[in-house]
């Protein structure tokens, strides 16, 4: 039997934290490619960050097993944030994640189906 997948649209949202001098000066210089206007959700991850560097969020698009929920689409993308900040050398904390079933979402549609 074939297992249903579905996909998900996951905000990971942390928080910076105990960033060395040499890190806020990278995050400072790219600030302006890491802004609201260059969120998507894909499935490498887009980060985004102001130039206070207090928090950060990534949006991901997670494609996994239906019957693995809502839980393991935070947990895998949580879990590439974490890698990505760590291959960065960023330092964070407080990683927490809102999830979006895109496959269980109620499109309004015009008009009726069938007959």
């Amino acid at each position: 039997m074939a297992t249903t997948q579905h996909t998900y649209r996951v905000i990971v949202r942390g928080k910076w934290d105990g960033l060395t001098a040499e890190s806020r000066a990278k995050l400072l210089a790219e600030a302006d490619d890491h802004g609201l206007s260059q969120l998507r959700f894909t499935p490498e991850g887009s980060l985004a960050y102001d130039t206070a560097l207090y928090s950060f969020s990534y949006r991901y698009v997670i494609v996994s097993a239906a019957e693995d929920g809502e839980e393991m689409a935070a947990a895998l993308a949580e879990d590439k944030a974490e890698t990505a900040l760590e291959e960065a050398g960023l330092t964070f904390r407080e990683l927490r994640s809102t999830v979006t079933d895109m496959d269980t979402m109620k499109i309004n549609r015009k008009g009726r189906q069938g007959s």
